[in-house]
């Protein structure tokens, strides 16, 4: 039986993790604010675990993107598809990834696909040109690699 998954990212700052994400994959920021409101009501939420973001109320410690043709649960927002799910932590990122996104725009597209993140806050780290095939090393604004071929 196969398993469903959320791919889970350490993150200073899960909510611009969220937006960067949102816009690099075209994916859509989970909203969350219904679930809030009604852990709201039955008294269940302290208050300091929520903020405001994109007009709405959003977890403090935690932000979410899925991708847009998946299903997703109406009641709480949460996804039940692909996902990224961005988590505050208190260090900063100090080594090299042991998991990492590849994007696959096509060979015609990488330029302008590359440019694009960039303008989003993307830093390029190294353009690959290996028998296996061309490619570009970034890293998102908190430095978290991710490839583009």
């Amino acid at each position: 039986m196969a398993l469903d998954w959320k791919l889970v990212i350490d993150a200073s700052d899960p909510h611009a993790q969220a937006d960067f994400w949102s816009e690099a994959l075209g994916y859509e920021r989970e909203d969350h604010s219904a679930l809030i409101a009604r852990l709201r009501e039955y008294g269940q939420l302290p208050p300091d675990s929520t903020v405001q973001a994109h007009g709405r109320d959003a977890w403090l410690d935690y932000a979410a993107v899925r991708h847009p043709d998946d299903p997703f649960d109406s009641t709480n927002g949460v996804g039940l598809g692909r996902r990224l799910l961005f988590q505050r932590v208190p260090e900063a990122k100090t080594v090299k990834n042991r998991l990492h996104l590849d994007l696959h725009p096509g060979a015609e597209r990488r330029a302008a696909e590359v440019a694009r993140l960039a303008a989003l806050g993307a830093t390029v780290l190294a353009e690959q040109d290996q028998p296996a095939g061309r490619w570009t090393t970034m890293a998102d604004p908190e430095g978290n690699e991710f490839c583009v071929q």
